[in-house]
This record gives C-alpha cells, structure tokens and sequence, in this order.
C-alpha cells in the first residue's frame, strides 16, 4: 500500500484456508477484446484471483481515470485469459460521496468468504486529523470492505464504508486471514505516520468481518535487521510497514510477506512464524526480492505454477511476475516471467 511520503500505491493462497486465490464468478473476456500487456498497464499494489470455472485472471487495482476513462475514486479491474492479454479495465467500485474519506483506494484485495466476495480497500482524508504525537501529524486511514455477488462486482460498501478497525488508528493495507479452525483475522499495518515504527496487526473477527477483539501486535518494521529507517519528520526515525499477506506452504509453515525499505529502495520482505500461527513468535528471512519492488501476492496459474506479482518500479509502477518455488519451511523465486511482464532488466 502507498503511505504517506510514498504517494499513491493480492490474494495469497492459504493452503488450508477457505480463502482462496481460485474461484468461481463474473464473465470471462473474449480473446479479441483483450489489447493491453503489462507494461501499458499503471500497476500499485496489484491483486490477482484466478477464476478456473471461466479460466480467467482478474487483477483488482487502484481506477486509474486516464486508463478507465471513469473519474470517480474506487476500484477497477482487468481480465486476462492467460497473464500477457489483458482487457482494458472496468470499475469494479467506486467510494460513495459524502463520506468520511476523500482520497485513497489502495491495495484492493478480493477475497471469497461464506459464498460472496468481499473487497478490502484502503482509503483516507489528509483534513481529517488524529491526535498528533510530537512531530508526527496522523490523519484518518483505514481498510474498509465491500461486498457482491459476483467476482467482477459491482462492489456496495458495508458498514457505510467504515474502517474494520478502530477509525483512531491510522491503517492501511488489510488483508483476510481464515485460521486451521476456519476463524478470519483482519491483518493490517499500523501506519509509521501514526506510531513512527510501524507494526503488523492482527484483529479477530466475526462470521460478518467486524471486528470482535482487540488487535494484537505481530511484529515491528524495524524488527527485520535490513529495514532502513526513515527520517520523515525531522528528529524523528520512522519504519515503514507495508502489504501483508499470509501464505501456508506445502508442510504447514504460515509465512507472511510484507514491504519496507532498505538503503536502496522498496523490499519485498518474507517473515515465517515459529509456532505456524499468527502468535509467532515472527522471525525475518532474507528479503525475497529487492530492485524497489515490493507489495507482492502470490496466486496459482491455471497450470498449477506458483506465482508472484509485485509492482516496480514504486513510482510509475507496473506488474511484474515470478515464478515461485514452495521450498517447505519458506519460498523462493524461480525465476521472473519476462515473456509476460515485458521487463528488459529482470530482478532476482
């Protein structure tokens, strides 16, 4: 998700989840009415579901007027039969007026549960103040959800668009997380802007998605020892946390990935918990992929292949694809799909 001095910016396969990056729903594209290839395409913080009944990829992302020809703040959509053709995209939801958030509509995440999708969004209003703590000036930022009946939408807001967590902490970037024990778990970042070293959280929810406990703190930015620290207010060193998603591999281990920075730019960052739950305790693995790249989602391709997006570069941002290896106790990066993202300089 794009926060703060980032400007403007997923769903992960969970091995034994209800959650699932496969799924059924919306109208596949005709082959001939599918002109675009990634690198036309303004990518942050991209979200892929694969459809095996139409045998369709969609990719959710922030609606991009000059490419949706739609000016409202929301969501839009591509579709794509086999990742290198895509359609031009369509407005899957767009932010009713007259709420409480002006800007925004970050890191779409699409996610089936109890048989209707559910879309997270992000979304803030820079006049809309927060306590401030020292230097730091925080602003009303959170995830909220949208629900349809169908994978391509139209998307309606729940809850008149409100936060699912407390709308006095500044957050960005939620995801759903379903249990071994079927429970979901809203995980989110705790905003750098707001608390100066940003955390992953984890909040319970109900069978509804609200929230039904008090979040608990999975770990600190600055707990990952290639994190670079910041110095966005002056004085001040701050952490950046940025896109988590869960992923259970083929053994069990529960991994997430996340973004920060390091002294060269964006990270695609891994973190595996110990225990297989989300308790922890979280320990830090090598960044996955570096090259200021960063909020990846894996998905699985219709062939059965693991697979990553990212966007890179952060600014002017496009999709870039990797073949993945489910390694057991983590992931690894097999290789950069350069045949379908377009990229002439592959990361590794």
């Amino acid at each position: 998700m794009m926060a703060g001095w980032r400007g403007l910016a997923a769903m992960l396969l969970l091995a034994s989840a209800p959650v699932t990056g496969q799924a059924t729903g919306g109208a596949a594209p005709a082959p001939a009415a599918a002109p675009l290839v990634l690198p036309d395409m303004p990518l942050h913080d991209p979200w892929i579901v694969a459809d095996p009944t139409t045998r369709t990829y969609w990719l959710f992302t922030r609606n991009e007027a000059a490419v949706s020809g739609d000016r409202r703040l929301g969501i839009m959509a591509y579709t794509s039969r086999d990742l290198r053709h895509w359609t031009r995209p369509v407005v899957v939801f767009a932010l009713p007026p007259g709420g409480w958030a002006n800007d925004g509509a970050w890191a779409p995440e699409v996610h089936r549960w109890r048989g209707r999708w559910y879309l997270f969004s992000t979304y803030h209003n820079e006049s809309a103040r927060l306590p401030a703590d020292g230097a730091r000036r925080p602003v009303r930022r959170g995830t909220t959800l949208a629900v349809a009946d169908r994978l391509g939408g139209p998307f309606r807001p729940l809850r008149d668009n409100a936060p699912v967590a407390d709308p006095g902490l500044m957050t960005l970037d939620g995801t759903l997380y379903v249990d071994p024990a079927g429970k979901p778990w809203f995980v989110y970042a705790h905003e750098w802007v707001q608390i100066g070293d940003g955390t992953i959280e984890a909040l319970p929810l109900d069978v509804s998605l609200a929230a039904a406990g008090p979040p608990r703190t999975l770990f600190r930015a600055s707990s990952a020892p290639w994190a670079k620290a910041n110095r966005e207010v002056p004085g001040d060193p701050t952490w950046v946390t940025d896109g988590p998603e869960l992923f259970r591999t083929r053994t069990g281990t529960l991994l997430m990935l996340w973004s920060s920075y390091d002294a060269t730019g964006y990270v695609q960052g891994l973190a595996r918990s110990r225990s297989g739950t989300l308790d922890g305790p979280w320990e830090q693995l090598p960044p996955l992929l570096r090259g200021d790249s960063g909020h990846g989602m894996l998905f699985r391709r219709f062939d059965g292949t693991l697979m990553l997006i990212v966007h890179r570069p952060f600014h002017k941002a496009r999709g870039k694809l990797y073949e993945v290896r489910d390694e057991g106790d983590r992931i690894t990066l097999a290789r950069e799909a350069t045949e379908l993202d377009g990229e002439t300089k592959p990361v590794m």
